[in-house]
Formats: C-alpha cells, sequence, structure tokens
C-alpha cells in the first residue's frame, strides 16, 4: 500500500520536525487529542499547514487506533516518499543492502550512513521496505537525509555500479577492515542477517571485522557503523587541514 501511494507515515515529534527541516511537505498531519495543548506540537502542525498539509484534530483514543506504536505520540505526518532516482555519479562510499530483513537493522544503516556521510544507501530487492514504520523510527529521521535509491535485483544493481570496487561484508575469511583503502570508491554491500551474502554476487572482494571475544559476529547495523566510520576516519585523514 505504501509503494502504491508513494507515501509513508512518521510518528513523533523529532521525526515530523526532522521531515521539515529537512524540506519535506507532508500530505497530511495528525495531532492527538492530548497534543493539541502541546506548544512544539502545536507549532509543527501550524508550519506543515503553512506548506499545504491538511491539518487534523483526533478525538480521544484515535491515535492509538491508527499509530504503529504501543506508546502513541501525540504527532503523526504522512510524508511523500523521498528515495532518489540513482546513485550520485561522483559517490565515493554507497551502502548497498542485499536482503537485509530486520527494520531496526535497516533503520540503523540509514542512521549510520547519515552520520558517517555515506554518498547512498541502496536497498535491493527481498530487503526490508525502508518506509517500513519500524525502520523510519530506528532511522532517527536519518531517512531524510542519506541519499536512499530503490532497486530489485543485487546482481543488476552491483554490476550498475561499476567501476566502484564492491566490498562484500564477510564473517570469516574476509580481508581485515581496517587494512582496506576506504579512500578508494567503494559500494560495501551487507547481507542477510542469518545467510550472508549469495556467493554468486559480482564482488571484488570480501570485508571482515576481527572479532577479539568470543561472540560470533555483530549485526548488521553493528557491523555497518564500525566498516562506515573506518571509511569516514580514512577519508578525513586525506582531506587538506
Amino acid at each position: 500500500m505504501r509503494r502504491l501511494e508513494q507515501a509513508f507515515v512518521a510518528e513523533g515529534v523529532e521525526l515530523v520536525r526532522t521531515g521539515l527541516a529537512a524540506g519535506c511537505v507532508p500530505e497530511s498531519v495528525y495531532v492527538a487529542h492530548e497534543g493539541i495543548a502541546n506548544e512544539l506540537v502545536g507549532e509543527l502542525a501550524a508550519r506543515a499547514a503553512e506548506l499545504g498539509a491538511r491539518t487534523y484534530e483526533l478525538a480521544p483514543g484515535v491515535m492509538a487506533k491508527v499509530a504503529d506504536t504501543v506508546t502513541p505520540q501525540p504527532l503523526l505526518a504522512v510524508f511523500p516518499m523521498v528515495h532518489a532516482p540513482a546513485v550520485p555519479p561522483a559517490a565515493r562510499l554507497v551502502v548497498v543492502m542485499a536482503d537485509v530483513r530486520d527494520p531496526g537493522n535497516a533503520g540503523t544503516v540509514l542512521r549510520t550512513a547519515d552520520a558517517a556521510g555515506v554518498d547512498a544507501v541502496v536497498c535491493c530487492g527481498g530487503t526490508v521496505d525502508p518506509y517500513n514504520p519500524k525502520t523510519v523510527r530506528s532511522s532517527a529521521g536519518s531517512l531524510f537525509h542519506v541519499p536512499l535509491v530503490l532497486g530489485e535485483d543485487a546482481m543488476s544493481i552491483l554490476d550498475d555500479l561499476r567501476p566502484m570496487r564492491r566490498l562484500g561484508t564477510v564473517v570469516r575469511g574476509g580481508a581485515d577492515y581496517a587494512t582496506i583503502d576506504w579512500t578508494v570508491p567503494t559500494a560495501l554491500v551487507l547481507g542477510n542477517e542469518a545467510n550472508g551474502l549469495p556467493p554468486t554476487l559480482p564482488l571484488d572482494g570480501d570485508v571482515g571485522i576481527p572479532m577479539a571475544g568470543r561472540a560470533e559476529s555483530l549485526n548488521v547495523g553493528m557491523a555497518c557503523a564500525v566498516l562506515c566510520f573506518e571509511a569516514l576516519r580514512q577519508q578525513r585523514s586525506t582531506m587538506p587541514r
């Protein structure tokens, strides 16, 4: 339904504020009865209305029935989808999610990519919908900031990303992430939480994170953070001071 309408729901004051600050105009805004007297909620609803959004004040108990969270927020908005048509031509670091299924992980990847200055995030077919309510919340507003590209077949997407170097994340056997030159334009490919990446993907190499303790691996979101911030560290070290 979200894809058909090309719209998604952002719940909560912070998400709505972030969307408005990013220049996204909601189609509609809904204020819970208990949020009507909240000054910040009122300011955001008024700003959205000035931009052309339809605003509605809900009767008591209605927000609890329509919201996705157990404890409903006093404000939610319906925004148009914000994805980009393609990866920017001059991209230096792109994160590709290939069959990442957990919405919390996907949201963390978006938030990490935003914080680390990643140029784009690509969601391949089989990956959880990035506009899933839990993914939107987990992104903490970064969905509005990072160029997001929606694709289908991971093979085709990775072919299209040439001549970027394409590195797949693995639990064992990959090159130590700290030994890799991350200043080279790179597509970092994240796989399924349980099964990893298919062996048939057109990759130029594998990268791993050495473990000092007894944990088998990091989850997808955490692994993405380690790798993206190593890339950021190296890129910053090459910048003129």
